[in-house]
C-alpha cells in the first residue's frame, strides 16, 4: 500500500446520493420475548432501564482512479443483525507485483465474515468472527480488517488488525478511536493467506458503551490517511451537501458513518 504523493485529492463523505455507490440500511422491527417477573414492591424504587440501540449505516467506497476498473481492493460488509455489525477489509496492493489481485482477499474475507456472524460459535465475539472468516478464506493474498459489533445493551464490540479505524463522536467530540498497528511505516498488521502473516490472536480487542444520538464511523486507511478526525468531526455535522477535504494520498476509500438510535 504504498503512499502517492499528489497535490490535490479530494474526499467527500456526507449526504452521499442515494445511488453512485452508496448503501443505506434502514432497521427493521423486531419481536422479543421475555419470561414473567416477579413484580416490584410499590416502596421500591423503579428500575433504570435504558433503550435498547441499533445502528443506522451509510456508506460510500472511492476507488483509487486507477483501480476504478475493478472497484478499488477494499471490502466491507453491514448485518443487521443484533444491534448492528459492521466491517471493513482492506486488500495490500503489493500482491499486486506477484500477479495476484488484492482484491479477492479481501472481498472472500467479508464475504466469509458476512456469513458467519449469526454462527454459534462466534457468540457475537468479533475476534472470534475475525478467526473464523480468516481460516474459511482460501484465497491468495491479505488484509487489513476491523470488525465491530454493538449489542443492544449499548456495547460496541470492536476487534481490528492492522490500520483500518473507527471513530465515536459524540456532542462534536470523538470520544473514542482505535490506534493502528504497523511492523513500521506503511507496513501494517495484516491477515494473510501466508504463515508469515497476523493472526485473530494479534487482534487489539476493545470496547466503548454508545448512547442514542452517538455517529460512529469506520474506515480503511485510505480515509483516515487523508481526513484528521476533527476534519470527520465537522463534516459528519455539518448540513451542507458539498464537504470535500484535501489530502496527500491517493488510495482506495471505503467510509461507513452509523447512527445510533433506539431500537
Amino acid at each position: 500500500m504504498a503512499a502517492t504523493a499528489v497535490s490535490q485529492y479530494y474526499l467527500s463523505f456526507h449526504s452521499i446520493p442515494e445511488d453512485g455507490g452508496t448503501w443505506r440500511r434502514r432497521t427493521g422491527s423486531s419481536v422479543c420475548c421475555t419470561p414473567p417477573v416477579a413484580p416490584i414492591p410499590s416502596s421500591s424504587p423503579p428500575p433504570v432501564v435504558g433503550p435498547e440501540l441499533s445502528l443506522s449505516f451509510r456508506a460510500h467506497v472511492i476507488p483509487h482512479p486507477k483501480k476504478v476498473e475493478k472497484g478499488g481492493e477494499d471490502a466491507f460488509f453491514i448485518s443487521s443483525y443484533n444491534g448492528g455489525v459492521v466491517a471493513v477489509a482492506d486488500g495490500v496492493s503489493g500482491w499486486a507485483e506477484q500477479n495476484v489481485n488484492p482484491a479477492l482477499f479481501s472481498r472472500e474475507l467479508m464475504s466469509k465474515a458476512s456469513s458467519l456472524v449469526e454462527d454459534e460459535e462466534v457468540s457475537y465475539n468479533p475476534r472470534t468472527l475475525i478467526q473464523k472468516a480468516h481460516a474459511a478464506t482460501s484465497s491468495v493474498g491479505s488484509a487489513t480488517v476491523i470488525i465491530a459489533m454493538l449489542e443492544k445493551n449499548g456495547t460496541l464490540k470492536i476487534a481490528s488488525v492492522g490500520d483500518c479505524g473507527l471513530r465515536v463522536i459524540r456532542k462534536g467530540q470523538v470520544v473514542f478511536s482505535t490506534s493502528p498497528q504497523e511492523h513500521y511505516f506503511d507496513c501494517p498488521y495484516q491477515l494473510s493467506s501466508e504463515a508469515v502473516g497476523q493472526t485473530y490472536l494479534d487482534a487489539t480487542v476493545s470496547s466503548v458503551e454508545l448512547v442514542k444520538g452517538d455517529t460512529l464511523v469506520i474506515g480503511s486507511d485510505g480515509l483516515f490517511d487523508n481526513v484528521f478526525d476533527h476534519e470527520i468531526v465537522s463534516a459528519v455535522g455539518t448540513t451542507s451537501d458539498d464537504v470535500t477535504n484535501t489530502g496527500g494520498k491517493l488510495d482506495d476509500i471505503t467510509v461507513i458513518v452509523g447512527h445510533a438510535e433506539s431500537s
